[in-house]
């Protein structure tokens, strides 16, 4: 996937604002919690996913997903643009939207 491909999908959701983050990262927030990052240089995104999603997932593809870091019961997942499954990241920046986004705006959102 390219990063213009992944600009469309995580700007497709409800109340996302774009905004410059930290580093050479830029920001994806939902009524200002952020739920991923996207590093163009790096071919990269930061994603939000519970601790057991985070482990699930490289475990299944050490190539593609590995650990960031982590606080509370969420762990942040790097996913690689290059090897990532297209409709397997639709699913995942939803599900990182959805745990950022307040309940009512999440419930009114489905796919």
């Amino acid at each position: 996937m390219r990063a213009e491909e992944f600009l469309e999908l995580v700007l497709s959701l409800p109340e996302v604002a774009e905004r410059e983050a930290f580093s050479d990262l830029t920001g994806f927030r939902v009524r200002d919690k952020g739920f991923c990052y996207l590093n163009e240089d790096d071919h990269v995104v930061l994603l939000k996913a519970t601790r057991e999603e985070q482990a699930a997932l490289i475990a299944e593809d050490p190539a593609t997903y590995s650990p960031s870091w982590a606080s509370g019961r969420f762990a942040w997942v790097e996913v690689k643009l290059a090897t990532v499954d297209p409709e397997e990241l639709a699913e995942l920046v939803t599900e990182a939207w959805r745990l950022s986004a307040p309940k009512r705006l999440a419930e009114a959102f489905r796919t």
